[in-house]
C-alpha cells in the first residue's frame, strides 16, 4: 500500500482526510502557510553563512585548506536548483495527496538538510553540506515553496492576489528573521582559536605559501588576524597570529540549531492545514467574467502539455530566468559584495554590523516588492511591469560600477547611498518578478492548469540558481586574479618577501594559500596606489545588465497565445486539474 494512499500507513495527512468541516474559518489557513514561507525563505540570508564557512579551520582568516567563497557560494545554488526541479515534478504529487503531507515532507527535508550539513561542516565534509542544504534541502524549499501557495489559492478564489501574495511575501521576508538569528547563533557557538603570539614577535617560516608557528618542537601552521577579523570574534587579538584547526566560528552548531527549529515549526504548521469540500466557495461570492481591459488577458485555457509547445512559456520562461540571474548572484553574496566595496574605504560605516543590516534589508525590499509589484500589474498590465523591470534594472545595474569607481577616488557617503538605493529597487524587482508571474502566467495560458505550468517554469529559477553565482563568482575571481597581477608588478620585490616570506616567483603558490591577498599586498604597495577592491564586481554587473536587455526584448515581443493551442473539452484524454 502506498504511503500516498488516504488509507496507507500516512492516510492522515492525505488531502482525503483534511477537508474543513462546514464553517471552518479559512482564515486560519494563512499563518500556517507564511510560517511555512519564513521558514524556507532564510534561504535568502545564505550570504551570512558565507564568511564562516570560509575560514571554518582558520577561525579568524582563511587557511589553506579552508573552503573558497567559489565553492561555498554553490551550495546556496544547489539548493536553488533542487527548489525548482521540486516544485516541477512535485506539483502532480502534491494534487493527488494534499497539502499537509507535501508539507511533513518538506519539513523533514528542509530540517534534515540542515542537520546533514552541521555533520559535513564539523567533519570538514563538503559533499555532505552540499548533499543536505542543497539536494535534501533544495528540495525540502520546493515543496514547502508550492504546498501554501495551492492551498491559498482554493481557499480564496476571490481573493487569489493577495493570498499568494501573503505566502510569497513570506518566502521573500524569511531573511529578515533569518539573518539577525544566524548572526546571533553564530556568534553565540564561536570560539577563538589558540593564541601564538603577536606578529613580528614570533619567528616564522613559509612553506608551500602557508605561514607556520614553531611551538614545543612542532611546526603549526598559523594565520594573521587583521583588525577586521578581530571584532568579530571576542578574544581575538588584532595582528595576533593563530593556530589553524583550533577554535570554533560556530557554524556547525547554528545549522543544528536552526535545523531542529525550523522541522518544528514547519511540522505544526503542515498539520493547520485543510482543504475545502468540492465546490466550496466564499459566502456570498460569485465568479466575475474575465476582462480583456487590462491587456493580453485570455477567455480560454491551454493544457499545461501543450503550454510548453507555445513560444509564449519560453519566453516567460527566458525572461524569469534572466531577471532571477540578476538577482540570485547578487543576493548569493551580498554581504560578502558590501564589505568588499565600502568596507574597505569606508571602514568605520561599513562594519561588520552595517553589512548584516544591509542583508536584512534585502530581504525587506524583496518582500515589498513581491506586493507591491504584483499589486501594481493588476492596473498597468504585467507586460509594463515586466518592461519596467527590465529598463530600470539595466540601468541600475550600470550605476553599481560608477558608484564603486567614485567610492574608490572620492570615500563620500553619498556613493555608498546610492549603491544601497540602487541595490534595494533592484531587490524589489527581484521579489516582484517572482510574485507577478503566476499572473502573468494566468493571463497567457488560463486559470485551468496555471499552478503545474507554474511549477514547469521554476525550472527556470533552477537554471537561474546556477547561471548567477556562476557568473558572479567567476568573474570576480578573473577580476581578483588580474588586480593581485598588477599590484603585485607595482610593489617593490624585497618588501614583497620581508612581508610574505617567499618571492614574487611564488605569487601563485601564496595566492592558492591565501597568504597573497589585495589588502595586505595594499599594505606594502606605492604611496597613491589605488585599491582594486571596489572595480571587482564591474564586468559582473555590465553581464547582469545585458541579460536583463535580452530579457526586455522577449517581453517586448510577448503576444497572445494562438488559437490552435487552446483546450477544447473534446480533446481526448485532457481534463482540468481540480481546483487549478
Amino acid at each position: 500500500m502506498s504511503v500516498s494512499d488516504s488509507k496507507g500507513p500516512l492516510g492522515f495527512l492525505h488531502k482525503d482526510n483534511i477537508v474543513a468541516e462546514p464553517g471552518f474559518n479559512r482564515w486560519r489557513v494563512p499563518p500556517a502557510s507564511i510560517a511555512i514561507h519564513l521558514c524556507i525563505g532564510s534561504v535568502y540570508a545564505w550570504s551570512v553563512f558565507n564568511p564562516a564557512l570560509t575560514r571554518e579551520l582558520g577561525v579568524v582568516s582563511a587557511a589553506g585548506d579552508d573552503w573558497s567563497l567559489s565553492s561555498v557560494v554553490w551550495i546556496f545554488s544547489v539548493s536553488i536548483v533542487f527548489l525548482g526541479l521540486a516544485a516541477a515534478f512535485g506539483g502532480k504529487w502534491l494534487e493527488k495527496v494534499g497539502p499537509r503531507m507535501v508539507g511533513v515532507l518538506a519539513a523533514c527535508l528542509w530540517g534534515g538538510g540542515f542537520v546533514i550539513g552541521s555533520l559535513g561542516i564539523a567533519a570538514h565534509q563538503l559533499w555532505l553540506v552540499y548533499l543536505g542544504y542543497g539536494v535534501l534541502g533544495g528540495c525540502g524549499l520546493g515543496l514547502g515553496y508550492v504546498s501554501p501557495v495551492s492551498t491559498l489559492i482554493r481557499w480564496f478564489p476571490d481573493r487569489r492576489g493577495m493570498a499568494t501574495g501573503m505566502a510569497i511575501m513570506g518566502f521573500g521576508g524569511g531573511a529578515i528573521i533569518a539573518a539577525p538569528l544566524k548572526g546571533w547563533l553564530l556568534s553565540l557557538y564561536s570560539e577563538a582559536p589558540t593564541f601564538l603570539g603577536m606578529s613580528g614577535e614570533v619567528a616564522t617560516t613559509t612553506e608551500q605559501g602557508r605561514l607556520f608557528v614553531e611551538q614545543n618542537g612542532t611546526m603549526v601552521e598559523a594565520v594573521t588576524a587583521t583588525a577586521a577579523q578581530a571584532a568579530q570574534i571576542e578574544g581575538v587579538v588584532t595582528n595576533g597570529l593563530y593556530a589553524v584547526g583550533t577554535g570554533d566560528t560556530g557554524a556547525a552548531s547554528t545549522f543544528l540549531t536552526l535545523g531542529i527549529a525550523y522541522f518544528v515549526v514547519m511540522i505544526i504548521a503542515a498539520f493547520g492545514f485543510r482543504v475545502p469540500a468540492k465546490d466550496w466557495k466564499p459566502e456570498g461570492w460569485q465568479p466575475k467574467p474575465e476582462s480583456a481591459s487590462a491587456g493580453m488577458i485570455t477567455r480560454s485555457n491551454v493544457h499545461i502539455d501543450q503550454a510548453m509547445k507555445t513560444p509564449q512559456f519560453w519566453q516567460l520562461w527566458l525572461m524569469l530566468c534572466f531577471n532571477v540571474t540578476a538577482g540570485i548572484g547578487v543576493i548569493g553574496v551580498a554581504k560578502t559584495m558590501m564589505s568588499e566595496i565600502y568596507g574597505t574605504s569606508m571602514p568605520l560605516i561599513v562594519t561588520a554590523a552595517f553589512a548584516s543590516t544591509y542583508v536584512l534589508m534585502i530581504s525587506v525590499f524583496n518582500m515589498v516588492g513581491r506586493f507591491f509589484w504584483a499589486s501594481t500589474s493588476d492596473y498597468i498590465g504585467r507586460k509594463t511591469t515586466y518592461t519596467i523591470f527590465f529598463v530600470l534594472g539595466a540601468a541600475l545595474y550600470l550605476s553599481i560600477p560608477f558608484f564603486a569607481s567614485a567610492t574608490a577616488s572620492d570615500p563620500s557617503i553619498i556613493w555608498l547611498i546610492g549603491f544601497y538605493v540602487a541595490t534595494m529597487i533592484i531587490f524589489t524587482m527581484y521579489g516582484g518578478g517572482f510574485a507577478t508571474i503566476p499572473a502573468y502566467l494566468a493571463d497567457m495560458f488560463g486559470t485551468m492548469h496555471v499552478g503545474g505550468i507554474h511549477g514547469r517554469l521554476l525550472t527556470a529559477w533552477s537554471t537561474a540558481g546556477v547561471l548567477g553565482p556562476l557568473l558572479i563568482t567567476s568573474l570576480r575571481d578573473m577580476s581578483v586574479t588580474s588586480a593581485i597581477s598588477d599590484l603585485a608588478a607595482k610593489v617593490d620585490p624585497a618588501a614583497f618577501a620581508e612581508k610574505f616570506g617567499a618571492g614574487l616567483d611564488q605569487l601563485d603558490q601564496l595566492v592558492a594559500a591565501k597568504t597573497v591577498t589585495i589588502a595586505r599586498l595594499m599594505e606594502i604597495a606605492p604611496a597613491g596606489t589605488v585599491d582594486p577592491t571596489s572595480s571587482l564586481y564591474n564586468t559582473t554587473m555590465y553581464v547582469m545588465a545585458a541579460l536583463l536587455v535580452v530579457a526586455f526584448f522577449a517581453n517586448l515581443m510577448m503576444r497572445p497565445v494562438r488559437e490552435k493551442h487552446h483546450y477544447r473539452e473534446a480533446d481526448a484524454g485532457m481534463s482540468a486539474v481540480p481546483g487549478e
